[in-house]
């Protein structure tokens, strides 16, 4: 074996053998077998319950490794140590590597807070929401604020909404046999809408804010922002468990949204639905975007006559899964099989879809097809 393989290898059995590591590897070797030490040799980490102690080991995690690995070490430190005691404290809070989870979890835990740590929260919450919004603003405007009309043409058309076959055919003669490429001399494109008060798209996000749901809450409420911001939408938020929350006057703060949040607790879909119901003065004109897992603890069956109604009223009703980067969802697949049978489609979505999403969802495309597209598997329908 080479040194560098030896070395891995010590690494990888931790504090069982850690002769002939550096200091700096020591250290790294120590950091992992806290969090990770094997149960099946007898062992469990650990990290005590000194916070000093953890700020000690969560500075080592950030020394050898890069932001996103050290935001999945932390997510299980959390899940396997419980440390979420020790997030009440500001100085320790203070330490940690802000991400979307973190979010969820301070949300979850803000009613335990104290006042001297809620002020940290909040500035760790307002970063990560800033991050987001600037990750995530800029292609939701672009797809949604000018939905293509691609029954008119223009010849001065923005760059994005050039028809190129067109362009191509209509510059034939203006080929260019030297450098083999054609020299557009006219541009022709698509005509963007413009929309009066009148014929606004009405969007309503319907979001579980029970505690599996927690990341697709976070950005559920920064899409919802954005989109309010939005003059050719209107956009409601409307958040759920057992109880319901209607968040839509508060959406100019996505901070302040957050903290309108209640995650945990049951979950009843119909009530929430019936809600939405009262919302609703232009089916034709609205797209229902439900984001939940289905887990109705309600009534399942009247839920299921309301996603009918909605459908036979001309509602635009999309189900998903879920709105986060983790992967596969956990969901009710009778529900999900009952809704898609509906002709509703029911998948799970990562933030950086959303906005092709609801893109197509606008101008009333195929999502189905818009989703076999991007890879993106569909509930299928009961038959």
């Amino acid at each position: 074996m080479t040194s560098e393989q030896i070395r891995r290898w010590k690494l990888a059995l931790g504090d069982d053998d850690m002769d002939g590591l550096g200091e700096r590897d020591q250290r790294l070797g120590h950091a992992l077998s806290a969090l990770y030490a094997s149960e099946t040799r007898g062992k469990r980490g650990g990290l005590g319950a000194s916070s000093p102690k953890v700020s000690r080991w969560l500075g080592d995690i950030r020394e050898f490794f890069p932001a996103p690995v050290v935001q999945i070490i932390q997510k299980d430190a959390f899940e396997r140590l419980n440390l979420k005691a020790l997030m009440l404290e500001p100085e320790f809070l203070a330490t940690l590597e802000a991400d979307v989870h973190l979010v969820a979890d301070l949300i979850s835990l803000r009613g335990a807070m104290p006042e001297r740590t809620l002020e940290t929260a909040r500035m760790a919450i307002d970063k990560v929401v800033e991050e987001l919004m600037q990750r995530l603003r800029a292609k939701t405007v672009e797809k949604l604020s000018g939905a293509l009309n691609r029954s008119r043409r223009t010849r001065r058309p923005r760059h994005a909404d050039i028809d190129w076959p067109r362009t191509i055919r209509a510059n034939l003669r203006h080929y260019q046999e030297r450098y083999n490429t054609v020299v557009p001399e006219t541009l022709i494109g698509f005509a963007r809408k413009t929309r009066t008060r009148a014929d606004l798209d009405h969007v309503v996000l319907c979001v579980d804010q029970s505690g599996s749901m927690a990341t697709s809450v976070v950005y559920a409420s920064i899409f919802a922002a954005v989109m309010a911001s939005l003059p050719v939408l209107s956009t409601k938020l409307i958040c759920f468990d057992t109880a319901i929350v209607d968040l839509t006057e508060e959406l100019a703060d996505p901070v302040k949204v957050l903290f309108g949040v209640q995650l945990g607790g049951g979950t009843d879909i119909n009530a929430a639905l019936a809600y939405c119901e009262t919302k609703i003065d232009r089916p034709g004109k609205t797209h229902l975007v439900l984001v939940t897992d289905l887990c109705e603890g309600g009534h399942a069956a009247s839920m299921l006559a309301r996603v009918a109604a909605f459908k036979q009223a001309g509602v635009n009703v999309i189900v998903l899964l879920a709105l986060s980067d983790d992967g596969r969802p956990s969901y009710d697949v009778r529900n999900a099989s009952a809704i898609a049978a509906m002709d509703c489609p029911v998948f799970a979505c990562t933030p950086d879809q959303f906005p092709d999403m609801m893109a197509c969802a606008l101008t009333r495309q195929d999502i189905g097809q818009w989703a076999s597209a991007n890879g993106i598997d569909l509930v299928r329908g009961a038959s």
